[in-house]
C-alpha cells in the first residue's frame, strides 16, 4: 500500500531558484490555537480564512503562508505545494549558516500545539512521508530533519517539547533499514 496524499493546491509558493531540496522542517499548527479538525488551517493556506470567525484570526489578516504537507490528528496527509516548489513555511530562517530555508526545504505541518502530544497516526504518516521524501531527495538525511525552532530559534518554538524526535528517528531507521544514522539530535544543530 502506497502513501496516500490528498492534494489541495495553495497559491502561496515560489520557485526554488535552482536550490536543491536538502532539509525537512517540522512545524505545528492549529486554528484556532489548540482547536483541532476545524478546517481553518486549510482555509489559511488557501488565503480564504474568514478573519472574523475567531478573535485570534485577526492577527493573520494579510499573512500569506503555506506548507508542502499538513498531517491532521487522524493522520490524513494533505499536499498544498509540490516539493519541487518552495512553500512559504519557514520565514526568516537559517540552517548551518544557509539563509532562507524555504528555498531548500520541505515544510511539514502537524496539527497540534507545542503543549499537546501528537497522535499515533500522525507519527505513522510522518515517518512514511519523511522516508518517502528521503528516497526522492538523497541530500536529506536524519540530521537534516529539524524543527521550526531549530531554524528560527528565539522566533519559533515548534514542534515543541512534546514532539518525540526519537520516535521519528527510530521509525525512519526501521523503515529504511537502519541507514542514515547519527548519535543524537544535538549532533545536527
Amino acid at each position: 500500500m502506497g502513501l496516500r496524499i490528498k492534494s489541495i493546491p495553495s497559491p502561496n509558493f515560489s520557485s526554488r531558484g535552482g536550490h536543491q531540496v536538502e532539509l525537512i522542517v517540522i512545524h505545528t499548527i492549529s486554528l484556532p490555537p489548540g482547536v483541532f479538525g476545524t478546517g481553518y488551517v486549510i482555509d489559511f493556506f488557501l488565503n480564504r480564512l474568514d478573519h472574523q470567525a475567531h478573535p485570534s484570526f485577526r492577527e493573520l489578516e494579510g499573512v500569506r503562508v503555506s506548507s508542502h504537507y499538513f498531517i491532521d490528528r487522524d493522520g490524513e496527509i494533505i499536499e498544498f505545494v509540490p516539493p519541487e516548489l518552495a512553500a512559504w513555511h519557514a520565514g526568516r530562517s537559517s540552517f548551518r549558516g544557509k539563509e532562507n530555508c524555504n528555498l531548500f526545504s520541505i515544510g511539514i505541518e502537524l496539527e497540534g500545539t507545542t503543549s499537546t502530544p501528537f497522535t499515533d497516526p500522525q507519527y505513522e504518516r510522518l515517518i512514511e512521508l519523511c522516508s518517502w521524501l528521503m528516497e526522492r531527495y538523497p541530500l536529506i538525511d536524519l540530521d537534516r530533519i529539524v524543527g521550526h525552532e531549530d531554524i528560527a530559534p528565539g522566533r519559533k518554538d515548534d514542534p515543541g517539547p512534546l514532539f518525540s524526535w526519537e520516535r521519528l528517528r527510530e521509525g525512519i531507521r526501521r523503515r529504511r533499514g537502519g541507514s542514515h544514522l547519527y548519535t543524537s539530535r544535538e549532533d545536527l544543530l
